[in-house]
């Protein structure tokens, strides 16, 4: 069997979006399902849009979600002179020619065509005029102009296009840059490309591609045109729909295999499963379980799914995206035990890695802020009197387990005669500077005897101090 060889090739004039990283994922699958290969290319030859900073966001957003290459990076800047090469042969074997029309002739052309009912293409002026290379020159692809191009595509079925719809488009600018359809041929071509798995916004291009393969003498990959994502109110997705750069989701706290699981199942299934690991993406994933109605991206969807990767992911692979996050809030933490059972009482709280770096916070605050309100509720001098038997019962434990912890509240319980929530919203307040938090019974467990004695002293004096003021 051929090895399958899948690319992704992004226009580097803007970050990478959600449509763009879908299109990236399902050529990542497929070529990891099929054990293939998935080819990166860049196509840069928009000099005048085209960025180094956009290269490199793109890289940084791929390298994310966790897509890696097997060839490439490739930069079409990079092949003018391969691209130059293959049109030279189209013009030798008389499927290309030299065109000098000017703009001011080709909008005459147009509008007169338009005119008659037909539709505003080029007429062939220039088609059998046999002209030379000159300053000015285009050059055009002389397109069939009976019969019809049939697209096979393996996602959307047989599609027939006629080939009187078609014009003879531009391959190469004056200048002597090829123009998008070449290119890509050209690439595919050279890179051995046998998949083409892309958004069907490209499948008006699909025809005039089949003619450049057939015209090179070149067989035609496999095409897969995978429906557009659009917004919930069905219209192209926009940034108001969430359509922001993939980095934009990491840095609100979304998890890459949140996020490459969401964009799966925009626009393919398999069951109604709808958590996937990544290894089981790469293990089902087929194009024959792709739909052909659009996706409708859905931020509310998605941000479920983030806490339920959260919730399934090992607090150890949490505590290195976590830890910058916390830095931002003033919290010196580092990877380890620590940090790891203080995950472990925040991820089936937590729907973001940001709302896990708020809850977080209080674990490493030197000096606790207490919430007013709270303080005006909790923090009464009856509080006193349990904060100070709970830290004399801690004082004597020889252990400090959750069984321990257990029954320090419950012999202060019994000497004070409270029930257990008089008891623990002080401690918490004492604790987190809150009135939600994690299980008190975990919090303690994790600050460890030392520090939760230190901070319930510091309660009581807060306490003491506010009543004789």
């Amino acid at each position: 069997m051929t090895k399958i060889i899948t690319r992704f090739p992004p226009s580097p004039t803007g970050y990478l979006h959600v449509g763009g990283a879908r299109t990236a994922i399902f050529n990542w699958l497929y070529a990891r399902h099929m054990k293939g290969d998935f080819i990166l290319r860049i196509e840069d030859t928009d000099t005048e849009r085209s960025t180094q900073a956009s290269v490199d966001a793109i890289f940084e957003a791929l390298k994310w979600l966790g897509i890696d290459w097997d060839d490439g990076p490739f930069f079409q800047s990079k092949r003018l002179h391969i691209y130059q090469e293959y049109i030279q042969k189209l013009i030798d074997s008389g499927d290309a020619y030299y065109c000098t029309c000017s703009p001011e002739k080709l909008d005459a052309m147009r509008k007169k065509a338009v005119a008659s009912g037909g539709k505003p293409k080029y007429d062939g002026t220039c088609r059998n005029r046999g002209l030379s290379k000159t300053e000015d020159a285009v050059i055009r692809f002389a397109a069939p102009v009976t019969g019809t191009t049939i697209v096979d595509d393996m996602i959307k079925g047989k599609i027939v296009f006629q080939n009187s719809e078609l014009d003879d488009f531009i391959i190469s600018r004056s200048n002597g840059t090829p123009t998008y359809n070449i290119a890509v041929v050209i690439d595919d071509i050279t890179m051995n490309i046998n998949t083409v798995i892309r958004g069907d916004d490209h499948l008006n291009n699909t025809p005039k591609q089949i003619l450049l393969y057939n015209a090179l003498e070149s067989p035609l990959p496999a095409f897969g045109h995978v429906p557009m994502v659009l917004g919930n109110d069905r219209t192209r997705l926009s940034k108001r729909h969430g359509a922001m750069s993939v980095t934009a989701y990491r840095d609100m706290g979304y998890l890459p295999d949140a996020l490459l699981n969401y964009l799966v199942r925009l626009g393919w299934s398999y069951g109604d499963q709808e958590f996937f690991t990544r290894d089981e993406l790469i293990e089902k994933f087929t194009l024959k379980n792709i739909g052909r109605s659009a996706g409708i991206f859905n931020k509310d969807k998605l941000l479920a799914l983030n806490a339920d990767h959260i919730k399934a992911a090992p607090p150890s692979q949490l505590s290195k995206p976590l830890i910058p996050l916390l830095k931002e809030r003033g919290c010196d933490a580092g990877e380890g035990l620590f940090l790891e059972n203080v995950i472990k009482t925040l991820n089936t709280r937590s729907k973001t890695l940001l709302d896990m770096a708020d809850g977080a916070a209080f674990y490493f605050q030197k000096t606790i802020s207490y919430d007013e309100k709270a303080v005006k509720k909790f923090f009464k001098s009856s509080s006193i009197k349990p904060l100070y038997l709970l830290i004399k019962q801690f004082n004597e434990l020889d252990g400090f387990e959750e069984k321990d912890i257990e029954n320090a509240f419950k012999a202060v319980m019994e000497l004070t005669v409270l029930k257990l929530g008089k008891i623990a919203q002080p401690v918490r307040l004492a604790l987190t500077g809150k009135t939600v938090s994690p299980g008190i019974f975990e919090i303690i467990g994790v600050l460890g005897k030392k520090e939760i004695v230190s901070r319930l002293n510091n309660a009581i004096k807060f306490i003491s101090e506010r009543e004789n003021q």
